[in-house]
């Protein structure tokens, strides 16, 4: 007997993201590593900037610790292709972007490395809308050197993204969650904790450096109040 239900062919935008993402885990070494760092310090900067009128998003805190983590890690910034490292002095910052039809991109922000956090905030928002419009370039599709896949409105703490090949790394930030921490004087505090997980090219970078990477982005987020 055949079940009943629906078919859904695997072409067209669907079918080629489906296709890039097994050419994906067939050409590169993928390994994850998963972290959690304490949030407070974002939950503080964001309420900063919204008691001066500037709305921001957790998401756009976070891409600008990003940015500056990878300026100092500068090995996981970059592609594989033609069995080359190709390390990249720009950050090129993918910006994964579901739209209907359960289609998925990531196009570039260029040179997010010379771009304030307001100019990061409203280049992620002027790429997502022109995502929506079907409007990007095959440049800002294929031009990241490095991916954030951010899950934070969902349930998921931790996951596994799979990398935006040939790039060699791609950060996944799960959602965020009150848990308790034993505090300086002794005593339990709860704390927003959020869940960052680190998918890499083993090829490309090993384990100890990935882990420094991902070490020194919880350090930065935890010590950083900035906003602007």
């Amino acid at each position: 007997m055949t079940a009943s239900g629906r078919v859904i062919p695997l072409r067209g935008a669907q079918g080629m993201i489906a296709d890039r993402m097994v050419k994906s885990l067939h050409e590169a070494a993928q390994l994850t590593h998963h972290a959690t760092a304490d949030a407070s310090s974002l939950v503080k900067a964001k309420a900063a900037a919204d008691a001066a009128g500037t709305r921001l998003s957790i998401e756009d805190l976070l891409m600008a610790r990003t940015v500056r983590t990878l300026l100092a890690h500068p090995a996981i910034n970059g592609r594989v292709e033609e069995r080359e490292i190709r390390l990249s002095d720009q950050i090129n910052l993918g910006i994964a972007i579901s739209l209907p039809g359960g289609l998925l991109v990531a196009p570039a922000i260029f040179d997010a490395q010379d771009m304030s956090l307001a100019e990061l905030r409203a280049a992620r928002r002027d790429m997502a809308e022109r995502a929506r419009q079907n409007k990007l370039s095959v440049t800002e599709m294929t031009g990241g050197t490095f991916t954030i896949s951010n899950l934070g409105l969902t349930r998921v703490e931790h996951f596994t993204p799979i990398v935006a090949s040939p790039q060699i790394a791609i950060l996944g930030i799960g959602r965020m969650t009150e848990q308790p921490v034993r505090g300086e004087t002794g005593a339990v505090e709860w704390r927003p904790m959020v869940g960052l997980s680190l998918t890499f090219d083993h090829r490309a970078l090993n384990g100890e450096p990935a882990a420094a990477f991902l070490t020194a982005l919880c350090e930065t987020i935890e010590t950083d109040t900035s906003w602007t």
